[in-house]
């Protein structure tokens, strides 16, 4: 029995989605246990490309099930469209194969609307939501008037929240936000109809998941965005609205803690985010538009371009600490071939001038710093091929080597391209 957490140590989009469908094949279970759809997982076996947003990526081998837990806020409807669209394409997602948790909370209209509108009334301010819902449904949920999945099997149970929320919210929206609102009727309706749907999937995936441990099982704990996203310990307020950190998956899925074996840490070879937000290592000029062709960073879920930058080795090492992560998985190294020199931040200069190596919590001290770089040479042989890790070229082994020894972990998996095959494996997370 072993239960493995995959996370992301930057600002999402490292490529977990591709480790979780490698990783996923040693597994029983794979678990999401956070976020929304605002996060897309992009994977490519045998030159197809899938995109996956709230349903776990190992979706995609036959003799897994997969769990989405009560951390996860669910929109019904992304949910269904996913689902059939896997259909059309040949993969099976039927009540043994999809669970989703009866206590995770679901994204309503309102959700969306308020979303939104915020945004808009921002302006220049705005943190560059994805605009779902996923923050609201959060805040409703800690202010206990959240609809849960197992509300959507209960008529009155259903009806009495959405017709209280809606009071609520159309108040916002109307009278501050110069938003319209919402009416109650045709959202219990639908919402309704999709709980008739998902009705065979909803189930207490807490209770299933320490099953397959208890069982001798396998589990593999999905993440989405990235630890510089958590709200408690990422960039705030231009963050997620859940925790992306390892502990999260505990919480998230309902797992305990003494279960959990081993945390590994997905890495891009180069540093990316979306939206607004600190990113010292940015690149404006050629390189940061190279890294974005060649690295094809264009967001999964939303389409917009991410921001490209050197990978900040004081981020990596913040989330290192965070999740005691015991495994790094680098990915989209392959990007970086053909470059002269590469550049690896190893710390911050102050305004006052002295160098730190830590993420301030204020954003206007942050803003203040400059990166210290090292540089090491690059490298233009063809890495695409490589399987083993005595293939790679010299200056690249000395890349990761540097990566490895200041971040405080071992690499577990180097991979060299979008496909499955293209990955060379240093540690199994099973044995």
């Amino acid at each position: 029995m072993a239960c493995l957490v995959v996370i992301g140590t930057q600002w999402g989009d490292e490529g977990k989605g591709k480790l979780v469908d490698l990783l996923a094949e040693g597994a029983q279970a794979v678990a999401r246990f956070q976020g929304g759809n605002n996060a897309g997982h992009t994977l490519v076996v045998d030159g197809d490309k899938f995109i996956f947003h709230l349903i776990p990526s190992g979706v995609l081998h036959e003799d897994k099930t997969c769990y989405i837990g009560n951390g996860v806020v669910v929109d019904p409807e992304v949910l269904l469209s996913e689902m059939e669209r896997l259909e059309a394409r040949g993969v099976k997602v039927g009540p043994q194969k999809l669970r989703i948790s009866e206590r995770a909370q679901v994204i309503m209209p309102y959700h969306q609307a308020l979303d939104m509108a915020r945004e808009k009334a921002k302006g220049k301010e705005a943190i560059g939501t994805t605009g779902r819902g996923i923050g609201p449904c959060y805040e409703d949920k800690v202010s206990r008037v959240g609809v849960r999945m197992i509300d959507l099997l209960e008529t009155d149970t259903l009806a009495a929240k959405v017709e209280e929320n809606c009071a609520a919210k159309n108040y916002v929206l109307t009278g501050y936000l110069n938003s319209a609102g919402l009416p109650a009727e045709p959202i219990i309706a639908q919402y309704l109809e999709f709980g008739r749907r998902l009705a065979p999937f909803i189930g207490d995936v807490a209770v299933e998941l320490n099953d397959v441990l208890t069982s001798g099982g396998n589990v593999l704990m999905e993440g989405a965005q990235g630890t510089h996203l958590d709200i408690d310990h990422g960039t705030y307020p231009y963050v997620t609205s859940s925790n992306p950190v390892a502990g999260s998956a505990c919480t998230g899925a309902g797992v305990g803690v003494t279960r959990l074996n081993q945390v590994w840490g997905v890495v891009k070879a180069y540093t990316t985010r979306v939206g607004g937000g600190p990113f010292l290592t940015e690149l404006t000029d050629d390189t940061g538009q190279w890294l974005q062709k060649t690295g094809d960073e264009y967001g999964a879920t939303t389409g917009r371009p991410r921001r490209c930058g050197w990978l900040d080795g004081v981020v990596v090492r913040h989330s290192v600490r965070l999740s005691g992560i015991t495994g790094l998985c680098v990915t989209k190294l392959d990007v970086l071939t053909g470059l002269d020199t590469i550049k690896f931040c190893v710390g911050y200069r102050t305004a006052e001038g002295q160098e730190i190596q830590r993420v301030p919590a204020s954003l206007k001290q942050l803003g203040g710093c400059t990166p210290v770089y090292e540089e090491l040479p690059g490298w233009s042989e063809d890495i695409t091929g490589c399987r083993a890790w005595d293939e790679l070229p010299t200056n690249c082994r000395a890349y990761l080597e540097r990566l490895s020894e200041f971040v405080g972990a071992p690499l577990a998996i180097v991979s060299v391209g979008p496909g499955r095959e293209e990955t060379i494996a240093l540690m199994d997370p099973w044995a």
